[in-house]
């Protein structure tokens, strides 16, 4: 099996053995004017990390650059992204908070759900409200920040040589939203024992 990812002019590819990749590497070489960076440690923020026996990937740099852009470094570290009593609305009696502010930090967790299944709920769920933020809004996604900041060092981890059985979860709450009553949906993929997928849609 040979995978392969092409970003604008950035492409990785991998696959289940030496000769694939070489044979690969050899006719996009005769085809395109390239050069070989060698085996992926850092691709658009990610951080990859290989070994003979696993394959393990994190933001860590990313998340640090983030607390510092919106001065949350100092903040203390919190348990969960989001409160099991949380229930975000529109808030109309609310105090607006800065539009570009909140957008910047919803953009950035939206960033960080590429490999933080753990977090697509909560920063799901504050990014419903970036036209109109208020202080009930902002202070959700600081918690969201808050949680990185303690768990930052968490990974998407892959061992080698599990088996390829695709394997689905999905749930969904009744009508849970309360500003329009519809129901939100949460999926999540797995390839053996790794996951591979993941996701929420109200």
């Amino acid at each position: 099996m040979l995978i392969v990812q092409v970003y604008v002019d950035d492409i990785i590819f991998g696959a289940t053995t030496d000769s694939l990749c070489e044979e690969f590497a050899k006719l996009m070489g005769s085809e395109f004017e390239m050069s070989m960076m060698g085996e992926l440690n850092f691709f658009l923020g990610l951080q990859v990390k290989q070994s003979p026996k696993d394959t393990s990937i994190c933001q860590q740099k990313y998340i640090r650059k983030l607390l510092k852009r919106f001065d949350m470094e100092a903040s203390k570290v919190i348990d969960t992204p989001i409160a099991t009593v949380t229930r975000l609305d529109v808030d109309e009696t609310g105090s607006p908070v800065n539009q570009t502010m909140y957008r910047g930090i919803i953009g950035s967790l939206l960033y960080l759900t590429a490999n933080r299944p753990d977090i697509v709920f909560s920063v799901g769920l504050c990014a419903r409200f970036k036209s109109n933020p208020k202080e009930s809004h902002l202070k959700a996604a600081k918690r969201i920040m808050r949680y990185l900041k303690g768990t930052r060092d968490l990974v998407l981890y892959c061992p080698l040589g599990d088996s390829f059985n695709l394997i689905e979860y999905v749930d969904a709450d009744y009508a849970g939203y309360l500003v329009d009553r519809k129901s939100t949906s949460g999926m999540a993929h797995f390839l053996g024992s790794c996951l591979i997928s993941w996701g929420t849609r109200k």
